[in-house]
């Protein structure tokens, strides 16, 4: 038996023919930055998010960077982040010159906890930034509510939840602006890497699109500091052709998930992911919790199925975040996540007597 954790190639070549057109039309073209492609996919993905404009960038770290140096926040500020998420959520707070304020996740669902974050605000508080995490959007009615009551901007980290619906809104569209990654492993991947943000903002549209182009809206004239940070044509023309099946995918994955649910039910030690009735989620990844995680990991592997462990290590004791001074122990329920979360195999190409497989291995194994 041999089930990947993601089959890439499987993904891609389910496209190959609408892949390798857009290639040609793209090498054809002769034009490879800013131009047709990227306004085309903006466009698409702005529709899709049900927002107003979407922004083409390099990638997921730099559309968050970009996010947040145009809402002028920089050093001396204060951004609230998820203890628990990826670490490129709390660099972009980072690379701003601002300082990431962690506040713990809800224990069931992973995402930000709204009940916590009040505790957090200080003067110096200028954004919340709401990770979907796995794929499920997070609460998001009652942070935007609080932010509203301070005066904060809602930053919303989609980077793996494209295509996601809260109470019937689709992520992208729950806040001031959010932040996508295409990382090829993702629902909406690229075949490199690449990013968005999408608002509904006009004034942030605006300044992001001076920021990733070299502070520059006319060619060698530099209004402010800006980035390199903008997505290729080449990139941008792939994304159009993935957009068209990413409600194709995001459905299969929803069978998988509600397969392993099912079949994980009543697992000594296994917790599964639980899921909020006003929650559409997409899946990204299927998250148990095992006490004995690496264990189980190990003897998956050798059944010859592929896990991943998101995350091992939570940011606040990541050696880059030695000099903010947190211990072990301070965020009790993000470290107790990071020692127990296993990923487990999904993905568009998945059968679902795949999952099968791996739930009776599990069962089997009895850890």
């Amino acid at each position: 038996m041999s089930i990947p954790f993601l089959d890439l190639k499987a993904i891609n070549l389910s496209q190959q023919a609408e892949l390798e057109a857009a290639f040609r039309r793209v090498l054809e073209s002769g034009w490879f930055i800013l131009g047709k492609e990227v306004a085309t996919f903006e466009q698409n993905f702005a529709t899709y998010c049900e927002a107003t404009h979407a922004i083409g960038v390099d990638n997921g770290l730099n559309a968050i960077t970009l996010i947040l140096k145009g809402y002028g926040i920089g050093p001396g500020d204060e951004v609230i982040v998820p203890s628990n998420t990826f670490v490129a959520t709390w660099l972009a707070v980072t690379h701003c010159g601002a300082r990431p304020i962690p506040v713990e996740p809800v224990d069931a669902t992973f995402n930000l906890d709204p009940a916590r974050i009040a505790a957090a605000i200080t003067p110096r508080t200028r954004a919340i930034i709401a990770v979907h995490l796995s794929g499920q959007p997070a609460d998001m009615d009652p942070i935007v509510a609080l932010a509203r009551e301070h005066g904060l901007k809602v930053i919303e980290d989609a980077a793996q939840a494209h295509g996601a619906r809260y109470k019937g809104r689709r992520v992208g569209s729950l806040g001031d602006a959010a932040a996508f990654s295409f990382y090829p492993g993702k629902n909406l991947g690229a075949l490199g890497d690449g990013g968005a943000v999408v608002t509904s903002d006009a004034a942030l549209d605006e300044k992001v699109r001076v920021f990733r182009n070299y502070g520059s809206r006319v060619k060698y004239h530099n209004e402010v500091v800006g980035f390199n940070a903008r997505l290729d044509e080449l990139q941008a023309a792939l994304l159009n052709v993935k957009l068209t099946t990413l409600d194709e995918g995001n459905a299969h994955r929803r069978a998988l998930a509600q397969r392993y649910a099912e079949q994980l039910a009543g697992i000594a030690n296994v917790r599964i992911p639980a899921v909020p009735e006003w929650a559409e989620p997409v899946w990204h990844t299927y998250v148990i919790r095992h006490p004995q995680r690496d264990a189980l990991a190990a003897k998956l592997a050798e059944a010859g199925i592929g896990t991943i462990v998101h995350y091992p290590i939570p940011p606040h004791r990541q050696q880059a975040y030695g000099d903010l001074g947190y211990q072990d122990g301070e965020f009790p329920i993000s470290e107790a996540m990071h020692r127990e979360v296993l990923s487990l195999p999904i993905g568009p190409t998945m059968a679902l007597d795949d999952v099968d497989q791996v739930a009776a291995t599990i069962r089997q194994l009895a850890l």
